[in-house]
């Protein structure tokens, strides 16, 4: 049951903007540097990260999808046999600054299987995060670099992203 509606399309709009200003910002401009979103949701935020940068810095920036299911640590809590996206990264990531790309981040688990696996395609120079939302509750010491929205939750609270590329819709909401 939806409790609260957080980020609506503009909303979301303005934090992917917010966060490609600041990405660029932080590294200097966009030489060798490249997104890789994480499966499912993390995958149109970086799309739309790469968009945004494109529009301001006049071209266009590598972008990967990672599938992490087979890297989680709670995979036998799951299901037996794990659906398995593929991961598609048709560019070397070595020497390159990685932002890795998710809706949102909670315990730190699933960027942590993701770093898991990025070592696992080649060496990276650096690695960055960005989420459109940090709900807070970290397990893990991770921390996201770029964060379009802070949203203090309780552990029983879920935060719901729809994306029109996955859902039929554009908006954040917390559930109960």
């Amino acid at each position: 049951m939806q409790k609260a509606k957080i980020m609506d399309e503009k909303a979301i709009g303005r934090a992917i903007t917010r966060i490609s200003h600041e990405i660029i910002e932080r590294n200097k401009g966009i030489e060798n540097l490249v997104l890789i979103g994480i499966k499912t949701r993390g995958v149109p935020v970086a799309s739309r990260i790469a968009d945004k940068i494109e529009a301001i810095e006049g071209q266009r920036i590598q972008i990967g999808e990672m599938d992490i299911t087979l890297y989680r640590d709670d995979l036998s809590k799951k299901q037996i046999d794990p659906v398995v996206n593929s991961t598609k990264i048709d560019f070397d990531i070595t020497d390159k600054t990685v932002v890795l790309v998710d809706d949102v981040l909670y315990t730190g688990r699933t960027v942590r299987s993701a770093l898991n696996a990025l070592m696992d395609v080649g060496r990276p120079k650096a690695i960055q995060l960005a989420v459109l939302v940090d709900r807070g509750h970290r397990e893990l010491p991770i921390r996201a670099d770029y964060v379009g929205k802070n949203v203090p939750t309780s552990r029983s609270e879920i935060i719901s992203v729809k994306l029109i590329e996955c859902d039929t819709e554009d908006s954040v909401s917390i559930e109960e």
